[in-house]
C-alpha cells in the first residue's frame, strides 16, 4: 500500500504483523522504501525486537513505543530521509 511505502507526516500508523522465525524477510520488507526517518517494533518478544531493530535502516528505531526523545535532540535518517537527501543528485 502507498501509505506503507511513503513518508507520511501526521497521525498515521501502519501496523503489520510478523513472524519471529523470518526476521530477515520482515526487515527486507521494512527497508523496501525510499525513506528511513523513524520506525517502531512492537512485540512481547524483546529478543526478536532487538534483532529486528538492528536490521531496520531508519534514523530512529523504537521498541514498544514511538517518538521517544526530545525533538531538540539531533537526529537523522536513512535514504531520502537523511540529511544528505536534499543535496543528493537525482
Amino acid at each position: 500500500m502507498k501509505v506503507v511505502r511513503e513518508e507520511i507526516f501526521g497521525p498515521v500508523v501502519c501496523v503489520q504483523s510478523f513472524d519471529d522465525a523470518d526476521l530477515d524477510a520482515v526487515a527486507k520488507f521494512a527497508n523496501d522504501t525510499e525513506y528511513g526517518l523513524s520506525s517502531s517494533v512492537w512485540t512481547r518478544n524483546l529478543k526478536a525486537a532487538r534483532m529486528m531493530a538492528r536490521k531496520i535502516r531508519a534514523g530512529t528505531v523504537c521498541i514498544n513505543t514511538h517518538n521517544y526523545g526530545d525533538p531538540a535532540w539531533p537526529f537523522g535518517g536513512y535514504k531520502q530521509s537523511g540529511w544528505a537527501a536534499r543535496w543528493a543528485k537525482k
